[in-house]
């Protein structure tokens, strides 16, 4: 069986790359693909440059650094790839990676981590965001684009032979989307690296991207009105020097933190914090291998993750005021730093890489069948 795995792009380490390396360990004969690429990421997840193919847009100038400027070629540089010679096509999509072409002698398996969210749900809040709304040449091209990624979308998710969906929240989307059923698999998260910890300390955390659809400003806003709980914030972004303006003396803005700076913040964190509307989010996963219960909207993914009054607390819209309430009612309550490790280990790395195998074997085993 010869086999190749297709990943959107490998730019930065983030939960996509995380199961895209799974793939990796289940497959290390298999030749890779992608849009365009860093060397870094390139270098952390181990993958041999021999078996590394890019498409035109890693040529083009930019086409690492600025690579979302060519989205309207996307759909032509995925498309551009030759895929004639394999048996087993895996991909890992959350744009344009599952549009491969392939024939009725290969079987393409979709690990979807998201229908494209700027294309379809968050489609009007980007546009609002980067100040697309209204007239003006730029603003109708992007439109225009968005308009004909939707068309090519629906077309090209007809050439998955099977969905594999990281949630049921994204189970539904593919579902309102493409008209497709999917089967869900949680994504890995490395339960090990993350040692339980029961001694905790009193502040709070959160650690993101800082990019406006992971809100983190509200969190910021919701602790600069609470002056006598600490916040703790690990990352950097676009947004940092925003976010930072909007924070009281109680917030502590720590930027960029190496990955042992995290977990030992992670540890010993009351509780982590996230008011993201996220696909799945395995940080708040992460911070549940550690014993730390996380405060999370109860929609999306962490509605799956996060046990409402067991692992953690939901609140239940984006709003300072509701993000408070459940701050409140947190620390009226008691965790049990034990029970929230063990809901964690459910979404452990082995866990993933068995049911992942399990199913390709069993829808390979399958595909041969009909074939015959």
């Amino acid at each position: 069986m010869k086999v190749a795995l297709i990943q959107d792009w490998l730019t930065e380490i983030g939960g996509a790359e995380k199961v895209f390396e799974c793939f990796l360990e289940l497959y290390p004969e298999a030749d890779i693909y992608t849009v365009t690429s860093h060397d870094r990421v390139i270098d952390e997840l181990n993958i041999n440059k021999n078996k590394l193919h890019e498409s035109f847009v890693a040529k083009l100038p930019l086409g690492r650094k600025k690579y979302r400027n060519y989205l309207p070629l996307f759909p032509k540089a995925v498309e551009s790839f030759d895929f004639s010679g394999y048996d087993l096509i895996i991909s890992s999509s959350s744009s344009v990676a599952k549009g491969i072409i392939t024939n009725s002698k290969q079987l393409h398996i979709c690990y979807c981590h998201s229908p494209a969210r700027y294309a379809w749900d968050l489609y009007h809040q980007y546009l609002n965001e980067a100040r697309l709304v209204g007239f003006g040449i730029k603003k109708w091209f992007v439109r225009h684009t968005l308009y004909r990624l939707r068309i090519w979308d629906v077309i090209s998710a007809n050439r998955v032979d099977y969905f594999i969906a990281n949630s049921n929240y994204i189970k539904k989307r593919i579902n309102k989307v493409y008209r497709r059923e999917a089967d869900v698999i949680y994504p890995p998260v490395d339960t090990h690296r993350f040692d339980l910890c029961e001694d905790k300390d009193e502040y709070y955390y959160t650690a993101s991207r800082l990019v406006p659809y992971k809100k983190i400003d509200l969190i910021v806003k919701a602790f600069s009105k609470m002056p006598n709980k600490r916040l703790i914030v690990a990352g950097t972004g676009p947004d940092y020097s925003k976010i930072k303006a909007l924070a009281g003396p109680n917030v502590e803005m720590k930027g960029f933190v190496t990955n042992d700076e995290m977990l030992e913040l992670m540890q010993k964190a009351k509780a982590f914090v996230f008011a993201a509307d996220e696909d799945f989010g395995i940080i708040p996963v992460e911070a549940q291998a550690c014993g730390t219960p996380v405060i999370a909207l109860g929609r999306g993914g962490t509605k799956e993750t996060v046990i409402d009054g067991q692992t953690g607390v939901h609140f239940n819209v984006q709003t300072v005021e509701s993000l408070m309430e459940a701050i409140d009612r947190f620390d009226d309550m008691n965790f049990d730093a034990k029970v929230v490790r063990v809901n964690a280990e459910k979404f452990s790395k082995q866990r993933f890489n068995k049911e992942l195998q399990e199913y390709i074997n069993e829808k390979y085993t399958e595909f041969n069948l009909n074939q015959s």
